[in-house]
This record gives C-alpha cells, sequence and structure tokens, in this order.
C-alpha cells in the first residue's frame, strides 16, 4: 500500500476544535464491511429515512451503535489516562519561552523525564529551564535525544507524589496542534480530552473513539448485558508524526507501552468462543489486541511494548466489530481503520463524510464498522 493512496481534501472547517456537548450525541456513520454498505440516516420499522421538520434526513448518532450488539457481546477499552503533559517555561538569562511536552517519567528518583521542546534550536545540554513565577520547579537540560527531543532533570526535593502533583499542575491537556494552533486550551478540555473509565496513567494523547462514552450510555451497556474488557496501551505520540516514505512497509512507528490481564482475556476469549461479537473501541485497541492474539485467535495476558502499525491489506485476528473516529489524511490512524474496514469502503465513507460535513479528530464523528 502507497502512503498516496490515503490522500483527500479535509477542509479546515470540518476540523473539530470542540467535543460535542454530551459525548454520546456525535454524528454516526455504520460500514458493513461484508455487504458493502454503509449508513449515515436513521430509519423507521420499515428501513424508510426518519425526516425533521425540515423534511431533511436525520443522521445517526453515536447512541445507535448499542442496536447493533446484544446480550454477552464484550467491548474492549482502553483504560489509559491522559496526564497534562504541555508545559510551558522560560529559559534561564534569556526568559525565551519555551514549549515542554512531557512524553514519559524515566526515573522517579532522579525527576528524570523524556520530553520534547519547541523552539528546539534554543535548547542545549546545561540550559535550566523555569516552570513557576516562584523558581521552584526548574529543570536542567542534561541530554539531547533526537533533534526536538531532550532528557530533562528536574530539581525539585520532595517526596516524588508531590512532585508529580505539582509538575502537573503546571500542565495543560495535551490536545494536538490542529486544535491548539487554531484556539487556545482551557480547564474543561482536561475533562474533555480523557475517556470517562481512564484509570492507568500514562497517555500523552487521548485515545479518542473512547470519547463518545457517556456515563448514561454504559449503564444502558450494562442493561443490555453488554461485557466491558479493559486493556492499557499508553498512546504516545507517534499517531501524529507525518510518514516520510511512500512504501507505507517502510514506515517505522514509535513503540508504545500496553497491558492485558488475566481478566480481559477470560472475557474476550469467552466471547469469541460463544460466537458472540468482539468491538475493539478504537485503533489503539485494535494494535493492542492483535499484538497479543496467539495463532489460536484467542487474546494472551500481555506487558511489554509494541509498534505495531497495521495498514491495509491486513486480516485482523480478533475483533469483528470496530468503533473509530474519522481522521486526518495520510494518519496512520485512517490507515488502521482502512485495514480493518477494507480501503474500499473506508475511503468511500471518508469521501461522504467530507461531502456531508462530519467532523475530523479527536473530537470529531465516529464511525462503526461491523462485519456483516
Amino acid at each position: 500500500m502507497k502512503l498516496s493512496q490515503f490522500k483527500f481534501k479535509l477542509p479546515e472547517e470540518q476540523i473539530a476544535l470542540q467535543p460535542s456537548y454530551h459525548r454520546d450525541e456525535c454524528r454516526l456513520m455504520i460500514l458493513h464491511r461484508k455487504s458493502n454498505k454503509i449508513d449515515m440516516y436513521k430509519t423507521d420499522e420499515n428501513g424508510e429515512p426518519l425526516k425533521d421538520e425540515e423534511g431533511n434526513p436525520v443522521f445517526l448518532d453515536f447512541r445507535n451503535v448499542l442496536e447493533h450488539f446484544d446480550e454477552g457481546d464484550t467491548f474492549v477499552f482502553n483504560d489509559t489516562k491522559v496526564f497534562p503533559a504541555r508545559l510551558f517555561g522560560t529559559k534561564e538569562k534569556t526568559d525565551a519561552k519555551i514549549e515542554v511536552f512531557l512524553l514519559r517519567e524515566l526515573n522517579e528518583e532522579m525527576r528524570l523525564w523524556d520530553v520534547l521542546v519547541e523552539p528546539a534550536r534554543k535548547i542545549r545540554i546545561g540550559n535550566k529551564l523555569f516552570f513557576d513565577e516562584s523558581g521552584t520547579m526548574v529543570a536542567e537540560v542534561i541530554d539531547n535525544t533526537t533533534s526536538r527531543g531532550r532528557t530533562l532533570r528536574f530539581l525539585y526535593d520532595c517526596p516524588h507524589d508531590e512532585f508529580k502533583r505539582e509538575l502537573f499542575a503546571l500542565g495543560e491537556a495535551p490536545l494536538p496542534h490542529y486544535i491548539v494552533d487554531r484556539r487556545a486550551t482551557t480547564l474543561e478540555d482536561m475533562d474533555d480530552f480523557q475517556c470517562i473509565y481512564a484509570k492507568n496513567e500514562g497517555a500523552v494523547t487521548a485515545p479518542a473513539s473512547g470519547l463518545h462514552f457517556s456515563r448514561e450510555m454504559m449503564k444502558r451497556m450494562e442493561i443490555i448485558g453488554i461485557n466491558f474488557a479493559y486493556i492499557t496501551l499508553h498512546c504516545a505520540l507517534g499517531n501524529f508524526h507525518e510518514i516520510e516514505v511512500e512504501d507505507l512497509t517502510k514506515h517505522k512507528m514509535d513503540s508504545e507501552q500496553m497491558f492485558i490481564n488475566a481478566e480481559a482475556c477470560r472475557l474476550v476469549n469467552e466471547t469469541k468462543k460463544t460466537g458472540h461479537h468482539i468491538c475493539a473501541v478504537g485503533t489503539s485497541v485494535l494494535k493492542a489486541t492483535e499484538t497479543a492474539v496467539g495463532t489460536d485467535g484467542l487474546l494472551k495476558e500481555y506487558e511489554g511494548w509494541t509498534n505495531k502499525f497495521i495498514f491495509p491489506p491486513y486480516e485482523v485476528n480478533l475483533a469483528d466489530s470496530m468503533i473509530a473516529n474519522f481522521y486526518h489524511p495520510y494518519s496512520t490512524l485512517l490507515m488502521s481503520t482502512a485495514a480493518f474496514g477494507g480501503y474500499d469502503l473506508v475511503m468511500e465513507a471518508y469521501d461522504m463524510a467530507v461531502k456531508n460535513g462530519y467532523r475530523f479528530g479527536c473530537y470529531g464523528d465516529a464511525m462503526l464498522i461491523l462485519n456483516d
């Protein structure tokens, strides 16, 4: 598959800068990968499109997902928790404003963090950065890791829990640049950019497809008898990196840390053995489960890292349905969606989404892919 096959024109006004007012009220498009059908509109009992007061067809919304699942089916969620990874500091002596994006903590005792800095050309080994007016939160650059990557040592003498609390209090929601370049981050973003079931801290971007699930919707799922299986994959920034090769087999993904426990395996494997549906909520869940699935088609316990890159053609070994957002041109997230739903069908859906005003990105609209 070639990079150029994932090109399409995305109007800027269709990039979602804000979430839906209610999590579960975004638009939904449903793809049926065996019959090659695409549904956009709500219908009555006779299959006729419902119309609003002005006679226009009514679009499906995210809550319509539940019409396609029954008791005994299992949804697999990524319960990673986003932390406030974007900080702004000033460089000693020059007072230049520097954006510091926390990636991961390397050493608790020494307060070492792997970070990205912008503008990188101004930050060298030995520089100190100040993050608050009192001058108590200070970091020293001790290594260059990539062109923008640095290792920082925070000079903050206190118990680790207190240090993390103070550090994160200075940060803001790590929204992608296609949002923060167009509007300011707000306090509400830290909640909006977090799945309601988020538990295990470590992500620097949200598993966006999970953002659509509200407490009310998950309660309805419980009443239906749908199972919830939780895995953890700490979403990193690799999905936002530009692909620099035309031949996708030559692209290397960044590694992301992931955990799949025995309870998740039990739920998923029992569901598969009894012939019920397994729905992967997002491309991160697809990546994690395809990393950990065995040759017998069953999910295995896993603790480690994955750099799996899923793109067409690809035969999915575990989930038979999937929820995804609408992603940007050339993105690895679009490629993973196309691998699950089929390239031609997914690209046709994207063409329809652009023409019908669907919203794209992490705060955008959703797609459900069914194996029927």
